[in-house]
């Protein structure tokens, strides 16, 4: 499978999968703490991680110089993230809000090109251009509407800052064994929201609404979150943004579905532009001749990609499998993104 196809449809899953979390959230949480409300969550969250973290082995280990990115990385997208979310679903619709979350493939996009200094070619732009139009098209249609509480949109506003400053600390650790990643911010997401919920005397929820925004944070946050890591490994941070971009629009979409029908035709016109970006995305080809300069660490291989021709005390392994290993430096050409072994830059 091409690299882009196969990083697409990765964050095509995980967007599926947080996008139908934001009109079950607002309906579950309705009358609970934010704190509550993300503890809950992110509990479901850790629970799915330590579930999955049966092929850990194959995986490369998180280190101690990880632990300070996911220090950050809880903070920003289990603590900041979904409390503003939260606390922005009390107070608007539960479909512009969706389609609020578009903006965070903009943070995500522009941080990962500054810091990774990933390329957006014309494709890219274009694709990216695209579901950004898709997004203020049905964030448009519902402020004509007159439907939109500015402080719950503000506050969702928030939330996609802190999770695309998220998602770009993430491509730093998306090498790493993605079940312990989800684990560790899931864990550090539970115990801090747990613990100002408990300090504000937040409403203890019903046993209904708890356990499903508890299934809701296992498939929405913790299993998608598995996907969007798998996804930047494949494809890079800025390309599995602007793909989960399409988040928003299955939200608004499982919005109208329960019921929410603020939404018009300019809903469909801006799903149009979305879908047409995702599908640039997954059509994307990058060959051009390239020079790998020598690279040595750790992560999740086979030895049948043509980069990884080391040998083994052992022999060689036909099997995923994790140890340090050294790239020499080489030129060649062929189809690629920017995942570990291709973060040269770009005239």
């Amino acid at each position: 499978m091409r690299p882009a196809l196969r990083g697409g449809l990765l964050a095509m899953v995980a967007a599926a999968l947080f996008g139908l979390s934001t009109p079950l959230v607002q309906r579950f949480g309705q009358g609970l703490g934010a704190f509550t409300t993300a503890a809950l969550l992110y509990t479901g969250a850790a629970v799915a991680a330590l579930l999955l973290r049966r092929h850990s082995t194959r995986e490369a280990r998180l280190q101690r110089s990880d632990f300070p990115t996911l220090l950050a990385m809880a903070a920003m997208g289990a603590f900041v993230g979904p409390v503003a979310l939260a606390w922005g679903l009390q107070r608007t619709s539960g479909v512009s809000a969706s389609l609020m979350l578009s903006l965070e493939a903009v943070f995500t996009a522009l941080l990962a090109w500054r810091w990774y200094h990933e390329v957006l070619d014309r494709r890219v732009v274009v694709a990216v251009l695209l579901l950004l139009a898709g997004g203020a098209m049905l964030v448009a249609e519902q402020g004509m509407g007159g439907q939109i509480q500015m402080l719950g949109l503000l506050a969702v506003m928030t939330a996609t800052a802190a999770w695309g400053l998220d998602n770009a600390l993430s491509r730093g650790v998306a090498d790493r064994d993605p079940g312990a990643v989800v684990l560790v911010k899931a864990v550090l997401g539970c115990v801090a929201t747990t613990g100002l919920a408990i300090l504000f005397q937040e409403p203890m929820p019903g046993t209904a609404a708890a356990a499903a925004l508890f299934a809701v944070g296992a498939t929405g946050y913790g299993l998608s979150l598995r996907f969007y890591l798998l996804a930047q490994r494949a494809f890079g941070a800025a390309r599995t943004g602007s793909v989960f971009a399409f988040a928003p629009f299955i939200g608004a979409l499982g919005a109208f579905a329960m019921g929410d029908r603020s939404g018009t035709w300019f809903m469909l016109v801006g799903g149009l532009l979305m879908v047409a970006g995702v599908v640039l995305h997954l059509a994307e080809t990058h060959d051009h001749e390239h020079v790998h300069e020598a690279l040595e660490h750790e992560h999740a291989h086979t030895h049948d990609d043509g980069h990884h021709a080391h040998d083994h005390a052992t022999g060689t392994s036909p099997r995923s499998h994790s140890h340090p290993h050294r790239h020499e430096s080489v030129r060649h050409a062929h189809g690629h993104v920017p995942d570990a072994h291709h973060q040269h830059r770009h005239s």
